[in-house]
């Protein structure tokens, strides 16, 4: 089975930094897109950053300038750097991966929490 292991998450003040990670495992499409969402208490899931299998990124326009997204394709790992941090990014973050068609399946990480203190 297909797995997403996320691991970076913690608690960081205002102005701090982090860097997620996820590894993905198991069977994967030959070409995939991957992204980072991030769903705070009471509301929605929310997408933050996306990379595609050619490398375009594109981002939320809260985090515009101050994350980064990654992949290293050698690792099967997306990365997300995570810099000048507020308190409105306090979240559940989940890693995203999914293939080019349109019939393919999404796959989800299990959440990694980010707690940004002022």
């Amino acid at each position: 089975q297909v797995q997403l292991v996320e691991s970076g998450g913690g608690l960081v003040q205002l102005g701090g930094s982090l860097r997620l990670s996820c590894a993905v495992s198991g069977s994967i499409f030959s070409t995939y897109n991957m992204g980072w969402y991030r769903q705070a208490p009471g509301k929605q899931r929310e997408l933050v950053a996306t990379i595609s299998s050619s490398g375009s990124t594109n981002y939320a326009d809260s985090v515009k300038g101050r994350f980064t997204i990654s992949r290293d394709n050698a690792k099967r790992t997306v990365y997300l750097q995570m810099n000048s941090l507020k308190p409105e990014d306090t979240a559940v973050y989940y890693c995203n991966v999914r293939g080019v068609w349109s019939w393919e399946p999404q796959y989800w990480g299990q959440g990694t929490q980010v707690t940004v203190s002022s």
